[in-house]
């Protein structure tokens, strides 16, 4: 373990899902004084399945978190393709299309892992500030005074982001959104309904041109996770805010698909866990302004069509605070970080548009060839170089050995 050179430093740590809790663990073992702030009441429970692939596994096995996420394992068997007859046009195992390893590589819901690191940092050293945000950050080289939206206010040595593609702690530091927001041409909308299919550790999706529609089963689950994606050249305005506009406009998008499309869209505008947004990532020039660092996806965010969403969260929140416990100077620590991690990071990145036509084709021309390339036999990991080159982006870190007794 690093010895820490400055044990009473203050942090605080905008953010409860992945990436915050999982640094407030390593920076805790340093001897830093840890706060987490939380606008939501509760970490958030449920949600869709995640994946724990590459060297991201070595983090959670050093935080001894391996054993449990594995019992916890999702164990998708099989994915099936289908025509707008529910004519199956292929299945596959889902890791000809992830990239992921069986056996070593993990799914789980993403309330599992988001309660295991709240378990694992719930030992009163930690506080959390749950129902509350930042409202300004003024740092003045020495320290950053935050004002919370609570009223309260309160002097950090370091504050860090860990707040997500829509980070308040960004936009406060570095400025509007939009400037970091690179769009890739996909709205989606996410959403449960009941298992009437009887589907069981396995996902089915539907494509046409410029627009996907698909189910997932968490093992035995009586409920489902469906998707409906479409492609547009500009963003809607709405695509954020106006659940209401968001539904219309996908109805009109799916209005003549076949297969369940017309029963996925009707559970999706009585649903009460509709989540939607734009497939997005950030992309910034630098993570880390004065005494003020940015983490998981509020600093390089991948976008789902990654599937690396949560790993660099897991690996860049462990870098961070190895680096942040091995100098003295935050800038120096920041530097490092940046260094190590801006490579995988990048490369994690690419992975959203190889492949894309597989699940997300754009025209009747790549839905054709897809489909022929499914028909052909693309029936094992092993049989798709996309695979190949994912599973190579995921382990294409080293993950630096910080002190091993620390975890």
């Amino acid at each position: 373990m690093p010895t820490p050179l400055a044990p009473s430093r203050k942090v605080l740590i905008s953010g409860a899902s992945i990436a915050g809790p999982t640094l407030a663990y390593w920076l805790h073992r340093y001897g830093f004084d840890v706060t987490i702030v939380e606008r939501a009441d509760a970490v958030r429970s449920g949600g869709y399945p995640i994946d724990v692939r590459g060297t991201a596994i070595d983090v959670v096995e050093r935080m001894g978190l391996l054993p449990r996420l594995r019992e916890a394992h999702i164990n998708a068997r099989r994915l099936t393709f289908v025509d707008e007859n529910a004519a199956t046009i292929a299945i596959i195992p889902p890791e000809a299309v992830t990239g992921g390893v069986v056996g070593r590589d993990i799914e789980v819901p993403r309330g599992v892992l988001t309660f295991l690191l709240f378990a694992l940092t719930q030992n009163g050293a930690i506080r959390y500030r749950f129902n509350d945000s930042i409202d300004t950050l003024e740092d003045d080289g020495e320290g950053v005074t935050v004002r919370f939206k609570s009223g309260d206010a309160q002097r950090y040595d370091i504050v860090i982001g860990a707040d997500g593609l829509h980070s308040r702690t960004r936009a406060l530091v570095f400025g509007p959104e939009e400037q970091f927001n690179r769009y890739l041409g996909w709205c989606f909308n996410l959403f449960s309904l009941p298992n009437m299919a009887g589907l069981s550790h396995e996902g089915v999706t539907y494509a046409a041109p410029g627009r996907m529609a698909g189910m997932y089963a968490v093992g035995d689950n009586a409920m489902l996770h469906a998707f409906l994606t479409f492609a547009t050249d500009e963003p809607p305005v709405h695509s954020r805010t106006d659940a209401g506009a968001q539904c219309r406009r996908t109805a009109e998008v799916f209005a003549r698909d076949g297969w369940e499309v017309p029963h996925l869209v009707e559970a999706m505008q009585t649903s009460d866990d509709l989540y939607f947004d734009t497939v997005s990532q950030i992309r910034m020039p630098r993570w880390s302004s004065g005494r003020v660092v940015l983490v998981g996806d509020a600093a390089y965010a991948p976008s789902f069509l990654s599937g690396q969403g949560t790993s660099l969260a897991l690996v860049g929140a462990y870098i961070l605070a190895g680096e942040l416990a091995s100098h003295d100077n935050p800038q120096d620590a920041f530097a490092a970080y940046e260094r190590i991690v801006r490579p995988f990071v990048e490369a994690n990145q690419a992975l959203a548009t190889i492949g894309e036509s597989l699940l997300l084709p754009r025209t009747q021309e790549e839905l054709d060839r897809r489909n022929q390339l499914l028909a052909g036999g693309l029936s094992s990991a092993d049989d798709s170089e996309q695979a190949a080159r994912r599973r190579e982006v995921h382990n294409m870190l080293k993950l630096p050995d910080y002190g091993r007794a620390a975890g």
